[in-house]
């Protein structure tokens, strides 16, 4: 009995040997490194988390390009998931408004003048 190996026990050790593999592969990924970099807090609203609720806690590319990924984390900020969201369509909407190769930062001009005629009706009245 000494030398036999129990029924399952095989598989089990690959399944913890495949989850600790996957376990350090998701901790070279850029979420895992901006978890260990930036405190648990959300860059905007400053809601704290906890491992209860980690999962909430995105990280957000301040360059909006997922591939640059330095290692110092200076392309990251952490932030809720309302936050990011907000963010995004934040972003959206500036490159909506700027059109195709535009900078998003152009704001649309008004033209309307809602209170321009005031003072000619206020004179008309008082005559």
């Amino acid at each position: 009995m000494a030398g036999q190996k129990t029924p399952g026990k095989g598989r089990l050790d690959a399944v913890v040997a495949a989850a600790q593999r996957d376990r350090a592969e998701r901790e070279l990924g850029y979420r895992e490194q901006a978890l260990k970099l930036y405190p648990w807090i959300c860059g905007r609203c400053s809601r704290e988390f906890t491992r209860t609720n980690l999962q909430e806690l995105t990280v957000h590319h301040r360059d909006h390009n997922h591939d640059n990924n330095p290692p110092n984390g200076s392309n990251w900020e952490l932030l809720c998931l309302y936050c990011h969201d907000n963010e995004h369509a934040r972003y959206l909407e500036g490159e909506a408004v700027a059109g195709p190769g535009g900078s998003g930062t152009d704001s649309p001009q008004s033209f309307h003048k809602g209170l321009a005629g005031l003072a000619d009706l206020l004179k008309n009245k008082d005559d």
